[in-house]
């Protein structure tokens, strides 16, 4: 995980892990428009998944 990751996934969750999938991206956006918060840790842990 790199620190330019980690600070796009705090600035804009959904378009840090845009390229893990369509399904987290999805997760992501929804948590994201619930609320900044749980849209930010949401990236933060599929950003350090390291089961990939």
């Amino acid at each position: 995980m790199s620190l330019f990751r980690v600070i796009l996934s705090i600035l804009f969750p959904p378009l840090a892990v845009i390229d893990q999938g369509c399904g987290s991206f999805v997760i992501v956006f929804l948590l994201t428009l619930l609320g900044w918060v749980p849209g930010v840790l949401a990236a933060l842990i599929i950003l350090n998944n390291t089961n990939q």
